[in-house]
């Protein structure tokens, strides 16, 4: 391999070690790991957070509650959702 392809290679590694480190260590380890853009628990454990306060506030009938609830599940709605820029846009009057 030329120098300079194997010199961009370490500078990609670099990177990658500083933005997921749990990724390379779980590829060094020859056992694989998802990527940080494709974990979604913190989402997943938000949305069901957010969906026991709305219910505690529908049961109790506390509107802040309510309001907090929706907000929360659509928060964390928003982060469970894909990466929008990667899905195809479907938006009004794009064909």
């Amino acid at each position: 391999m030329p120098q300079s392809e194997d010199h961009s290679l370490v500078d990609l590694e670099a990177r990658l070690e500083r933005e997921d480190p749990r990724f390379t260590r779980a590829m060094r380890s020859g056992r694989p790991a998802r990527p940080r853009e494709y974990r979604r628990t913190g989402a997943w454990w938000g949305l069901a957070f957010g969906v026991a306060v709305l219910g505690s506030g529908i049961v109790w009938a506390q509107g802040l509650l309510i309001a907090c609830g929706l907000v929360l599940v659509g928060v964390a709605g928003q982060l469970a959702d894909p990466d929008p820029a990667r899905t195809p846009h479907r938006g009004f009057g794009r064909r």
